[in-house]
């Protein structure tokens, strides 16, 4: 059996009742979905709040109907709950009323869960390809640690990569000859990625000194003490980098990169499904979000270009 990975138990513990359950549910997400210690663990804390709502109501988790379930999510509107979070919560009742219902532990299964309104679309932020530039530009190449951020921040460009993805992936995952790389996203699903000859320089620039940094690790970027770089340090030298490049640090960051990636592909006429196979987004609808961004670029360009577009009859 696959070791399942460490995800933390919510703050404060389970509810009287609701511990066993919850730990059978967590080793269920961990090694029969294979969901990432993140992805479980969120699931985990949007459950928690239904834990304690229930023992409130004297109902344990193989109680849970429908009548049970239309209550627990009214309750939670009432409290002021935002669409988006309420839609999240019912994604993890459907999840755990599944696995009940599998294990032989509850009658109602993830049909008991009324889908909520769909929450307003909210546009992904993203970066204009001269701003992408700038950024790109910021490293000081005449240093080591330049080399690798310039190297790894090509390639976040280039691939879509998530930023767990990028600080994980192993040097020898990377196929500089062919021009693509293999990762393993989400659901330990593998895909494979094009990238260009700016990421490729680079990577090749960075491989040339990175046993300098004496790496402990497979992965293919490492600190200066040779050990793997974490997400959060991405981050801040991401927005360090976006002030140096005179972007505001706020609106940056590796997921910036990410849509930054799609839109840009999509802009100058990347087919939508080979861009959801790049991104590794399982639903396509996901990934059509992009088109939106892409649809609205188009309209403010026209507005701003065409000489009777804001014309009045």
């Amino acid at each position: 059996m696959p070791r399942k990975p460490e995800i933390e138990a919510p703050e404060g513990g389970w509810p009287l009742g609701w511990g066993a359950s919850m730990r059978e549910f967590e080793t269920h997400l961990a090694v029969e979905r294979g969901l990432s210690p993140n992805t479980a663990s969120g699931y985990l804390s949007d459950l928690r709040i239904l834990a304690v709502w229930a023992v409130d109501q004297n109902t344990a988790p193989s109680d849970l109907d429908r009548d049970a379930i239309s209550a627990f999510l009214v309750s939670q509107h009432a409290v002021g709950k935002a669409p988006r979070s309420i839609a999240r919560l019912s994604s993890a009742l459907r999840q755990f009323l599944g696995f009940l219902r599998m294990e032989g532990e509850g009658a109602a299964g993830p049909e008991a869960v009324v889908r909520p309104p769909r929450p307003p679309r909210i546009l992904p932020r993203t970066l204009t390809e001269s701003q992408i530039e700038a950024l790109l530009a910021a490293p000081d190449i005449a240093t080591p640690l330049g080399v690798r951020d310039r190297a790894w921040m090509e390639l976040l460009y280039a691939s879509g990569l998530r930023v767990s993805e990028l600080a994980t992936i192993p040097a020898l995952s990377i196929f500089l000859d062919e021009g693509f790389l293999k990762v393993m996203g989400k659901g330990r699903k593998d895909r494979l990625i094009p990238f260009g000859q700016g990421a490729e320089h680079w990577i090749r620039a960075w491989l040339q000194i990175r046993g300098g940094f004496k790496p402990h690790t497979d992965a293919l970027f490492v600190g200066h003490r040779g050990e793997p770089l974490t997400r959060q340090h991405l981050w801040r030298l991401l927005k360090a980098y976006a002030a140096k490049a005179k972007i505001r640090p706020e609106t940056v960051s590796p997921h910036v990169l990410r849509h930054a990636f799609a839109t840009h592909l999509l802009d100058h006429g990347a087919d939508l499904r080979a861009v959801q196979a790049m991104l590794g987004h399982a639903d396509i609808s996901t990934t059509q979000i992009y088109t939106h961004v892409h649809q609205a670029r188009l309209r403010a360009l026209y507005d701003q270009m065409h000489p009777r577009s804001l014309t009045q009859p």
